[in-house]
């Protein structure tokens, strides 16, 4: 049936009153869609609408997106996860909460060299190393047979059951080849990660490298700095003179402590990381002077099969363990010319006396001389040796 509306008002009782009920119906409605709220609302609801509609069509907006897993059991091989978790989680005089079914022992590598990352790429992944090559990579730490449980779930190094010490294990190879020698020891690694890498990956295999103990991911960065070859020192912070002004941490050996004391900060401080062949010292020019003080660092590390190296400091020290002291700091003075006429002294010291070590820090502008330097050195009639080899009992 046909149904006429007209425009003009119809006057009969019954079509006045349903004519005048749906002038009201479109007058709210009207009403209604001029109400700024209203209108708002009804936008947002038909915006959700389409949004609704429109994943309907396409299907899942993440798919196709490149998504990677990983298998769990593979995590701990391929050494690519953040580095100082297991720190963040337990506090200092805490115990290690026990790992559950399942739970992985994480590496602690910063970061995969490149030749990782190509290894990865290909399905496989290079065996670390297990001997000492002069040429190469130094072997992956911890040995068998050189460590024990330390405290803060770490480990300590020990002497071998056949007489092995990490100071002979952990050192980078050497043999002389006649010529005068010239080894350099670079500090304060492992706080500054630019610096850190450029150091570890610029600067020759022979250049020892030594790293502050609170750096994170320390064991990391040492990982990294033998796969480079460079054999590694840990420093171990001393108080100086000017000490509590000037504090090098809460795990500063301090000249007054009882003996027993100076050893269980000596073990925290060699539990933070292995692959060390030795210690250095961090400041001390207090510490060093103490008769009482420098027989017990002396004979905790005799008792860990290790050496001490100084920044020369303590070159009046000597002892029952492999010892040098550096015969000159070559950055006092930050400046790039007075670098190079250090490391020239360190030279002619070597050529006067058959060999010598120098001591520098990790500043940019000391790694770049020092890697220019050590690009010549052998057609100047030297020898490039780690510190190592400078030590003696």
């Amino acid at each position: 049936m046909a149904v006429t509306f007209s425009r003009k008002p119809a006057y009969s009782a019954d079509a006045s009153a349903s004519g005048r009920e749906d002038g009201d119906l479109r007058a709210r409605i009207l009403a209604a869609a001029a109400n700024p709220f209203i209108g708002a609302s009804a936008a947002a609801f038909l915006f959700l609408l389409s949004l609704a509609l429109l994943v309907l069509v396409t299907g899942d907006p993440n798919k196709g997106s490149p998504l990677v897993r990983v298998a769990l059991d593979q995590i701990g091989t391929t050494r690519n996860v953040p580095p100082g978790w297991r720190e963040a989680l337990v506090g200092e005089g805490e115990q290690e909460a026990p790992l559950l079914p399942g739970a992985l022992d994480l590496s602690n590598l910063p970061f995969v060299s490149h030749a990782a990352a190509d290894d990865a790429e290909t399905g496989t992944i290079a065996a670390p190393p297990t001997v000492a090559s002069a040429d190469g990579p130094l072997p992956a730490a911890p040995i068998a047979g050189l460590y024990a449980p330390g405290p803060g779930g770490g480990s300590l190094p020990v002497i071998a059951p056949d007489g092995r010490t990490a100071a002979e294990a952990y050192a980078r190879p050497f043999t002389a080849d006649g010529r005068p020698k010239v080894a350099l020891v670079i500090g304060g690694l492992g706080l500054n990660p630019q610096t850190t890498r450029a150091a570890i990956e610029t600067l020759p295999p022979e250049i020892t490298l030594s790293f502050a103990p609170y750096a994170e991911g320390l064991q990391g960065w040492i990982d990294l700095a033998r796969s480079h070859g460079h054999e590694v020192l840990l420093e171990a912070p001393m108080e100086p003179v000017d000490y509590p002004a000037n504090d090098p941490g809460p795990y500063t050996l301090i000249t007054a402590n009882r003996p027993e004391d100076t050893v269980r900060k000596l073990e925290w401080l060699m539990s933070r990381a292995t692959g060390y062949y030795g210690l250095t010292n961090y400041l001390g020019s207090r510490f060093v002077t103490s008769d009482t003080a420098m027989t017990t660092f002396t004979l905790a590390l005799k008792a860990r099969g290790l050496a001490f190296i100084d920044d020369g400091q303590a070159s009046l020290r000597g002892g029952p363990i492999p010892r040098a002291s550096a015969d000159r700091i070559i950055d006092d003075e930050l400046a790039a010319g007075s670098i190079d006429g250090q490391l020239k002294m360190l030279e002619a010291g070597a050529a006067g006396r058959g060999q010598a070590l120098g001591s520098g820090f990790a500043y940019p502008v000391t790694i770049n001389q020092v890697r220019l330097w050590a690009a010549g050195l052998s057609g100047r009639g030297l020898q490039l040796a780690p510190a190592s080899a400078m030590a003696k009992r």
